[in-house]
């Protein structure tokens, strides 16, 4: 193996490694790279991707294994090859600089930029050979470098003026917390664009767009039924394995037909925790089914995706083994999955999976959210401090990011409820205060990530933070975190307002804080029993079913909610907007509704 191989072999990312023996002369994301484009004064050529991506596959073997392809772009640029689930923040920033370039967003994404890192020109998937308009990948590279060389003042003036730009942007004032009324208008407006006739919102390519689902689902937006809708069309379409129930990226045609294969970790918890609230249980047994026995990885920690495609015959096929039955896939090996353990994606699922157990009685759920969330909290640590990922027991060294800690910490907090432990909360409370470093070498270079605050495919980190301040101030942690979240919803309430289609998680925690919340407290020595079901089953924020011990313990880690509720055995508390109503002890006697 070459020199130029070892730098991606020896990386802690199955996308990274897979190209690690291209003949392109790839750096992984680092100042390495910067300093090596400075000294040979020329540009740089950032290809993001990740392992479960189709055309980066098809990107890979077209013109990063071709040996011409690649003496081009060796000898004309620095090469930089990163993985977005790695490196979010670096991703983020380097989509923001693309849009200027380009409206079709997407990855396998292609950046240019000067040795300080300012994008010049940018685009998604470029062929090997020219065909409908768009151009050969090898006539890009050869054109981006005549640009360099014969404009180089005109490319360093616009690369500038982007970054300028996205300064600018990144620097937008606060409007305020919405209120009931504008969170039931931003509801109102995503419900305008719904498919009536296929489910679902917008056009093809559809999305099953779950934040925006989960939001709808919210009393306080008011779109549950859309809700029911999109989910009914999705769970009996192609978009849902119809083997072990999990779902696809998204559909490719608007009736949800010919998925994009991919299996996402993000999807698939928040999709359960969507089909949970929805009452749907065949959906969240089968996506359930789906995380335990496919993404579940040794050691009990969930794997990034499962990928589109997989050997068949000998070749690579993007979603044969998907379009078998249970008997033809038997045969077959499936495609495999990115072990890739992400802080954050696991905090999605462990929230569902300890959310959907203690509601369902799966105490075997429930089980594997603890021993994901252990994992975790071991494993993904370099020098005491949570990283972005791990692999096979390696921590990466990316840092954590915001998402990452507000994700994980809402499901220890979940993780805390299902099972009454007040540990899980009070390690939930340590994750949330911790610091989420800025990527150093985004840092070093002066790049700017630009305002990356938006809630795709998973909550943003704004979102996902204030999700998790939301909830310790529910739990009783204290005001400031209610002080948190309100800050953290202010600072992106404007653009939430203006998109809310594409700001699903912000919007669902605004209206957390825009109504009165309820929670429920059940006092049971047994944990179990009518009284605990029924309380269970309340339309409540927050819903613990304790021991008399267990709420002593929460009491005693802070939590208010719990203050004094050790006192009584076999009752339920009722609070509202945490005024406590008397206790009741027949099931009957506690109201399901608000």
């Amino acid at each position: 193996m070459g020199a130029m191989t070892n730098r991606l072999a020896d990386t802690l990312s199955p996308y990274l490694r897979a190209h690690a023996d291209n003949p392109v002369d790839w750096h992984p994301w680092g100042q390495e790279a910067f300093d090596e484009a400075r000294r040979r004064d020329v540009p740089l050529l950032i290809s993001i991707g990740y392992s479960t991506c189709h055309w980066c596959h098809v990107m890979a073997r077209e013109s990063f294994s071709d040996e011409a392809t690649a003496a081009q772009i060796n000898d004309g640029f620095v090469a930089v090859k990163i993985d977005r689930e790695e490196h979010p923040a670096v991703d983020a920033a380097f989509m923001a600089s693309a849009s200027a370039f380009t409206q079709n967003l997407g990855w396998p994404l292609t950046v240019f930029t000067t040795p300080q890192g300012a994008a010049f020109y940018a685009g998604t998937y470029w062929p090997s050979r020219a065909r409908g308009g768009t151009p050969a990948f090898r006539d890009v590279l050869t054109a981006v470098r005549e640009a360099w060389t014969d404009r180089h003042a005109e490319v360093v003036s616009s690369a500038e003026a982007v970054v300028e730009a996205l300064r600018a942007a990144a620097h937008a004032p606060e409007s305020g917390v919405p209120d009931a009324r504008a969170l039931r208008d931003a509801a109102t407006s995503i419900i305008e664009r719904e498919d009536r006739e296929f489910g679902g919102f917008g056009g093809a390519p559809k999305f099953p767009m779950a934040t925006a689902l989960r939001f709808l689902q919210h009393p306080a937006a008011g779109g549950a039924d859309a809700v029911d809708r999109a989910l009914e069309a999705m769970a009996a379409s192609e978009l849902r394995d119809a083997v072990d129930g999990g779902f696809f990226r998204y559909a490719t045609g608007r009736d949800w037909t010919v998925p994009h294969y991919e299996r996402m970790l993000t999807d698939n918890a928040q999709l359960l925790q969507v089909a949970l609230d929805a009452e749907r249980e065949d959906i969240v047994r089968g996506i359930a089914d789906f995380l335990l026995n496919v993404l579940r990885r040794d050691g009990g920690a969930f794997g990034a995706a499962q990928d589109s495609e997989s050997w068949i015959g000998g070749e690579r096929s993007e979603g044969g083994y998907y379009r078998r039955d249970a008997a033809g896939r038997a045969a077959l090996e499936p495609p495999t999955v990115d072990g890739k353990v992400i802080t954050g994606w696991n905090g999605l699922a462990i929230g569902a999976l300890a959310r959907a157990g203690a509601v369902l009685d799966e105490p075997g759920w429930i089980d594997a959210a603890a021993s994901a969330a252990e994992r975790v909290l071991t494993v993904n640590r370099s020098a005491g401090e949570l990283v972005r990922s791990s692999l096979d027991g390696r921590a990466a060294t990316a840092v954590a990011t915001e998402a990452d800690l507000g994700l994980l910490a809402d499901g220890l907090f979940s993780l805390a409820l299902a099972t009454g432990d007040a540990s899980w909360a009070m390690r939930g409370l340590e994750v949330l205060g911790a610091q989420a470093d800025p990527d150093p070498v985004l840092a070093a270079q002066g790049i700017v990530r630009g305002a990356d605050d938006g809630d795709g495919d998973l909550p943003s980190g704004p979102a996902a933070l204030a999700s998790a301040h939301l909830t310790a101030w529910l739990l009783g942690a204290g005001q400031e975190h209610r002080v948190r979240a309100d800050r953290l919803v202010a600072g992106v309430a404007g653009r939430a307002l203006q998109h809310p289609i594409a700001y699903g998680a912000i919007l669902r925690v605004a209206a957390g804080l825009a109504v009165p919340p309820r929670q429920v407290v059940a006092v049971i020595s047994t944990r179990d029993g009518a009284l605990a079901d029924r309380a269970r089953e309340a339309d409540a924020d927050v819903i613990a079913v304790v021991t008399p011990a267990q709420a002593r313990a929460f009491a005693d880690a802070g939590f208010e909610l719990f203050e004094g509720r050790d006192v009584s055995d076999g009752v339920v508390y009722d609070c509202r907007d945490f005024v406590c109503r008397m206790p009741v002890a027949e099931p009957r006697e506690l109201a399901l509704s608000r």
